[in-house]
């Protein structure tokens, strides 16, 4: 099936409102096409009590069928008296969950949803992780194909820590980094944003927004070396924003304030990383996702999925209109599942959303679940 491509300068002015940090001029983002997606129209149904609403939510992952894991920036403080067909985001009533900080409490920060977006668990009894912090809190939420146990690890950039529990929820197994102490040593961080997963065991933290650096641990947390610096270098950055693992030792580096990703590749031993490649964007870069032959990536300036082969070539691009009902103001993070269902954290609205594949869309613009190194 062919997907039109439609005249680039009619989509920007229908979406130049999709994102608050659309600024520049003249910008290029190359060829948009028709998004190969629909939304499911108010999702994930709201349980939050009266005066509170969804908040950010900057971690999804769909880690099981059937089951989204979100961890969100808190709920949201909203009018006692909102529209009698409310749908519990507080975006729709015109407020951005990122800026009015002030709106911000620290419960429900992580809760478990079905298929059809009910939600089945909360896990409030680990709220006391987000609390106090001055500033967004937890950022990601990861899982290891290749750990059996399928230990979850969320990142808390505002405490500078990162958390492994258990994939019930239940219980709380491990914390790296020292709360409020931001730092740049084996222990600690400054800004953490999120933990890739090496197929021979090595784990990768992407320490982050103040240190723009990659540290690297073997599979019990035991420091190993770290590469990535700060600026305009080669394999420079200006706060990474999330790190994925691809084929032949290929690690995806994503600049979030310098608008583009690095390429690195690890080598024959456990502490040799060299720098490949950069492509430069238009726009904050969001999230990735890494396929066998290429990746995906959200990015703001406009709003939008882009797809790109490992040379750094742009395949497809399609972009993410605010319009409500379905609009996002901010793809955070997504996941796709097993079955193909891609799930989106919009971080401004304030709520996690599911795509479906269109009827016949093109299966090569589908976004598969993360490659897997085995």
């Amino acid at each position: 099936m062919d997907i039109p491509i439609l005249p680039l300068a009619c989509i920007l002015a229908l979406n130049i409102l999709s994102t608050p940090l659309f600024a520049q001029d003249n910008i290029d983002i190359g060829n948009v096409g028709e998004s190969p997606y629909e939304v499911v129209t108010y999702w994930a149904e709201p349980f939050a009590e009266k005066g509170f609403a969804f908040g950010g939510a900057s971690g999804v992952l769909s880690d099981h069928p059937g089951r989204l894991i979100v961890s969100q920036r808190g709920e949201t403080r909203i009018p006692l008296d909102v529209p009698r067909d409310f749908h519990g985001f507080a975006g729709e009533l015109g407020i951005s969950v990122l800026t009015e900080e002030e709106r911000r409490t620290w419960q429900n920060c992580i809760f478990i949803l079905d298929a059809n977006g009910n939600v089945v668990d909360i896990w409030d009894h680990l709220d006391y992780l987000c609390e106090g912090a001055e500033g967004p809190g937890p950022e990601r939420i990861r899982v290891s194909p290749y750990d059996p146990e399928r230990k979850l690890w969320v990142i808390n950039q505002t405490h500078h820590q990162i958390y492994v529990i258990s994939n019930d929820g239940s219980e709380l197994l491990a914390t790296y980094g020292e709360k409020g102490m931001p730092g740049k040593d084996a222990t600690h961080y400054g800004s953490p944003q999120d933990v890739a997963f090496m197929p021979d065991g090595r784990i990768l933290v992407a320490d982050g927004l103040l240190n723009n650096r990659v540290v690297v641990y073997d599979n019990e947390m035991n420091y190993l070396t770290e590469f990535g610096s700060g600026g305009t270098v080669p394999g420079g950055t200006n706060g990474i924003h999330s790190l994925s693992i691809g084929p032949e030792g290929r690690i995806f580096v994503l600049d979030r304030s310098g608008y583009g990703v690095n390429i690195w590749r690890a080598g024959e031993s456990y502490t040799e990383f060299s720098f490949e490649r950069r492509i430069d964007i238009s726009g904050m870069a969001l999230d990735v996702i890494v396929n066998k032959n290429d990746f995906w990536m959200t990015a703001h300036n406009p709003l939008r999925f882009i797809n790109f082969d490992f040379e750094g070539n742009q395949k497809y691009t399609w972009l993410v209109p605010a319009e409500l009902p379905d609009g996002f103001r901010e793809v955070h993070s997504f996941s796709v599942s097993s079955e193909g269902i891609m799930y989106g954290g919009d971080n401004i609205y304030g709520r996690p959303q599911k795509w479906i594949a269109k009827p016949g869309a093109n299966p090569e613009l589908l976004i598969e679940p993360p490659w897997v190194g085995y």
